[in-house]
């Protein structure tokens, strides 16, 4: 079985660390990365997220957002699934989304990466 709760280090060196899930699939954490927008020196920012628990035999699916605290003005959404391989090994696999602040509608378009 899948646990999304401890540490865990992404192909980056970004780290996040994941509380106690919940009963009722909540968590919080916190996600200290190491690519920043601004180039500037990253703290840890909060994470709060859900997981769906799994159907008989699957795999359990979760999403968080992430603040990034006092770094960026930037928020980020991940939706990804947590596996284990024959050998006990944890992975989780993920997509993001990543919005910065515009001053403008007209700015939209390039608000989303």
């Amino acid at each position: 079985q899948c646990q999304l709760s401890g540490l865990w280090k992404n192909e980056q060196d970004s780290l996040m660390e994941i509380s106690a899930v919940r009963d009722d699939g909540v968590f919080q954490g916190k996600y200290l990365t190491q690519v920043t927008l601004a180039g500037v020196c990253a703290r840890a920012s909060p994470l709060t997220g859900a997981q769906q628990q799994p159907g008989e035999g699957g795999w359990p699916t979760f999403a968080f957002t992430v603040r990034w605290d006092k770094f960026s003005n930037a928020t980020a959404a991940f939706a990804g699934q947590c596996f284990v391989d024959t050998g006990g090994k944890e992975t989780l696999t993920t997509m993001w989304l990543l919005r910065e602040a515009v001053g403008s509608l007209e700015e939209d378009w390039k608000a989303t990466r």
